[in-house]
Parts: C-alpha cells; structure tokens; sequence
C-alpha cells in the first residue's frame, strides 16, 4: 500500500501560502499533508489613516487605499506574511518608546491569525479523511501551541509520535541549533541530540519512520545559506552550512525511511543519508508560491518523491 504526502514548510504568517497548503490534499490527492515549521509572521505592518485612505509601507514601496476598500490591503498583507494593524502616528510612537507592550501587540496579533488559520483548515477540512500535520518551527511563539490543539482537523505533531498511516510513525520537532537571530526554540547541539533521541526511543519501528525535524542535517546542501556578517546583513555571495551536526547525527546513525526538513530557505533539494531520503522543499513564502514536496511512501521504501510549486 502506497501513502502519498504531501510536505511543505516555511510559510513564514503567509496566509495565501496557508491556504494552499490546506488545499494540497485534495489538489494533489495526498493522504497526508504535513507543514515542517514556522508558521507566523516575522512583522506587523501599520495602517495609518490619512483623510480617506489607508496607507503602508512594506516591501520596499508605499500602498494606499480607500477607507472603504482597505480589505484589499490588508489581505495583500497577510498573503505576503504580515500582520496588518490600524493604528496612529501617535499610537507607533507609544509603542516603540515601550517595547514590552509592542511585544505584547505582536503576540495578540500572532495568535489571532492562528485562530483564524485554524478555522479556516477546520472548515476546508471537515468533510475530508485526509490526515494534517503541523509542527511550529524555531519562530514560532509557545502560545499558539494550545490554539492549534483546539483544531478539530489539524494535529499539532510537535514534540511527539504520530502515525503517518498503518506502516509509518513520524517524530517532529521544531527545535533548532543556535543560529544569529537568537529565535525562540535554540538549543546546543547537545540538548537537541537528547530531544531528538527522547522521541526516537518512543518509536516502534525506527527504520520504517520519518524524522520531520526542521532543522536540516549539516554539510548536506541542504541547510546552506548565504553568509551574513554581524547586522545579519548579507556579507558575501558565498554560501555556507548552517545545518545542525545532531540532525545529521541522529539520521546517520537509525536510518529512518525519510528526513523532512527546512528552515534554510534558499537550500531548495533533496540528499541521501545512507538509506535516508532527507528533503527540504525550500520557501518563497513572500511571492505567495507555496513549494512543497510529493513524496510516496510505501511500506518499505520511498518508492518515488517530486518537487511542486503552487
């Protein structure tokens, strides 16, 4: 018997990318859908009202438009990755002399788009017998965890052992090594190898399983980013591995049937780890394409794999 997933990752608070995703099982006849981390947005976008406009500043250029038709905007927003926010000159100010409370702001509004990403899986969702799997990534809040496991379509895999089908578990965890934007789920090699271990010692079959583990393994292509110099500005054109040594540690040594990974997204493409097919479909989540992975998984082999674009 032959399961086919569909992977992705890396959507970044994209809703239009969200969307896609919710809609790959059906689109591609996939009987799992799995999302390997880093679902919200990075930033909020002021709307600041000027007469009978709107107007926002993000991507490099400046946006307005009619009071009346500021949905257009603010939709334009989300599918980029942003959170949209009506505010005041007066009101920008207050929060950047307060960062507490401009924190504050940003988690309400991460959590709010969670709520409303839920709903809209619950209800594309219901009706189907698809399988949906999500696991925050290193950017991801700790609050939004419990919203996700209020879905009543979506599984929040993260930090656990699920079954992909009848022949195929999956542990899945967003941790990552430490990397320069200190972000919200680091750790040491060290401490990742034991997290990783903990879940892999709950398995039943390891060498029939899936690590969705979102940090890529090391030295494989697939975690190498451009390098950055301390502003976190571009420095070079030259790449570099960036990947965790546990990732590749603890694939080296069980073998598992497949690696889903991302977090490096321009590290678009697929390795070999001894038996272990390990990809990472890459992200574009700004343009709104959604890539992702067509994997088919049989009960002993991945007996075929196919990057897409939507």
């Amino acid at each position: 018997m032959t399961t086919r997933v569909f992977f992705a990752t890396d959507v970044h608070g994209s809703e239009r990318c969200w969307i896609k995703f919710v809609n790959a099982g059906k689109f591609y006849q996939a009987n799992v859908t799995i999302l390997g981390g880093d679902m919200t947005g990075k930033a909020m976008i002021p709307l600041l009202r000027k007469g009978g406009e709107y107007e926002a500043s993000f991507g490099g250029g400046k946006w307005t438009q009619p009071v009346e038709k500021v949905n257009e905007l603010e939709k334009m927003i989300r599918d980029k990755g942003y959170y949209p926010y009506k505010t005041t000159p007066e009101e920008i100010e207050e929060l950047r002399a307060n960062p507490q409370k401009m924190d504050a702001l940003f988690v309400q509004l991460m959590t709010e788009g969670t709520k409303k990403w839920m709903k809209i899986a619950d209800e594309k969702l219901k009706d189907t017998n698809a399988k949906c799997f999500v696991c925050p990534g290193n950017d991801d809040i700790p609050e939004i965890d419990g919203i996700i496991e209020q879905s009543e379509t979506v599984v929040n895999a993260s930090g656990k052992v699920v079954a992909v089908d009848a022949h195929h578990e999956m542990i899945s965890l967003g941790w990552t090594n430490p990397s320069p934007w200190k972000s919200y789920k680091e750790c040491s090699e060290d401490e990742l190898l034991k997290k990783i271990e903990s879940l892999v010692s709950q398995l039943k079959d390891v060498r029939s399983s899936v690590f969705n583990l979102h940090a890529p393994p090391y030295g494989t292509g697939l975690d190498d980013a451009p390098e950055i110099d301390e502003t976190l500005k571009q420095s070079s054109r030259f790449a570099r591995a960036v990947g965790s040594t546990a990732v590749k540690d603890s694939i080296e040594k069980h073998a598992p049937l497949l690696g889903l990974h991302g977090h490096v997204h321009e590290a678009k493409g697929f390795t070999k780890i001894g038996r272990t097919l390990c990809v990472n479909p890459g992200s574009t989540y700004e343009r709104g394409t959604l890539l992702g992975v067509l994997i088919e998984l049989g009960d002993s082999k991945v007996e075929n794999f196919m990057p897409v674009v939507g």
